[in-house]
């Protein structure tokens, strides 16, 4: 009696047949060695793909005594995490890094770690290195991720060390341009709907907005913290209209929070831009959702999240001549609200 079976699985040695080298030079090429000649290494990923290889991930972590995979740590509330679009961006730009490697990306929503869960798993030995972003002052147990792994973080954070890597933009030039975009149009009493203080990316918009009233002499209105989410920054909008001050601008320091706010003005009959202009942060999708289209602050949320992925890649692969410090620029963008 004949058996009939399934085709065995492809291997390394029908690969190195397909592609003309040898069983060892495929091997450095599923590992990412850099020796392999280009040429070389181009010949051996076609015969992969041609085959459909897929290398044992459990073996090669044996005889590289690493995970092939990346955290991505956000001590976030998980509503905020997923209601927010700039996490979204900055996954996808990790996600296509990510995928012409061997790695794997591992979310770990860590609010604030009160238990110590995520510390656990991270020093473990499950990933072999993390990318950690919103993080807050507070978040204190970060410090121990950065003395037991690799780690890139999004945006300056005070716990990062010499060893460390950031990938940021130039919040406070951005909140700059933002505020001067309020001035130019002849706002003269400007309030700003702020992150939490305890995030360094709040503050340096905060800081960014002072600086361009302090310099054009414009008379600064309430700061008022909107928490970076919709209902914040609508109770913190109401909150700014029910002062003493009469505000005609407004620099809101996330699209976001700038959906959440503009719905306020206009149930209450205010025109935006003519009775108030409003700038945000971010140039998500929310900035074409909110009613009026919102001009606001373009800051590349996919590219940081690529550059976050590539520098981890390479240091865990060794190269760790990157600059640790990589602060990429923002753009205005104008529209309908200022």
């Amino acid at each position: 009696m004949t058996t009939v079976g399934r085709a065995s699985a492809p291997t390394l040695e029908l690969v190195a047949a397909r592609a003309g080298v040898s069983r060892a030079t495929v091997s450095r090429v599923v590992n990412g060695a850099p020796s392999v000649s280009p040429p070389i290494a181009e010949a051996v990923r076609r015969a992969i793909q041609e085959l459909g290889y897929v290398p044992n991930r459990a073996a090669r972590s044996l005889v590289s005594q690493q995970s092939q995979a990346i955290a991505l740590v956000a001590p976030e509330d998980v509503n905020r995490f997923f209601g927010d679009l700039f996490f979204a961006e900055i996954v996808a730009g990790i996600d296509a890094r990510l995928e012409n490697s061997d790695y794997v990306l591992n979310l770990m929503i860590a609010n604030h770690d009160p238990s110590g869960k995520t510390m656990r798993y991270l020093g473990g030995g499950a990933v072999d290195g993390a990318i950690v972003v919103s993080h807050h002052t507070s978040d204190r147990f970060l410090r121990r991720i950065t003395e037991s792994l690799p780690v890139v973080f999004g945006g300056r954070s005070a716990v990062a060390g010499p060893d460390t890597y950031v990938v940021d933009v130039d919040n406070v030039a951005g909140a700059e341009t933002a505020t001067r975009r309020l001035i130019e149009r002849g706002c003269q009493r400007i309030a700003t709907i702020a992150g939490p203080l305890t995030m360094q990316g709040s503050i340096d918009r905060l800081t960014g907005w002072r600086r361009a009233l302090d310099e054009a002499g414009v008379a600064a209105g309430p700061v008022v913290d909107g928490d970076f989410t919709m209902f914040g920054a609508a109770r913190a909008m109401r909150e700014i209209l029910e002062s003493r001050d009469k505000v005609d601008g407004i620099f809101v320091a996330s699209d976001l929070m700038a959906s959440g706010a503009l719905p306020v003005l206009l149930d209450r009959g205010i025109r935006v831009p003519e009775d108030v202009a409003i700038v945000g942060f971010d140039d998500s999708s929310a900035a074409l959702s909110t009613g009026v289209r919102l001009t606001t602050v373009r800051q590349p949320s996919r590219e940081m999240g690529w550059h976050m992925a590539d520098i981890l890649i390479d240091v865990l692969a060794g190269r760790t001549d990157r600059e640790h410090s990589l602060i990429l620029p923002t753009e205005l963008v104008v529209r309908d609200s200022a």
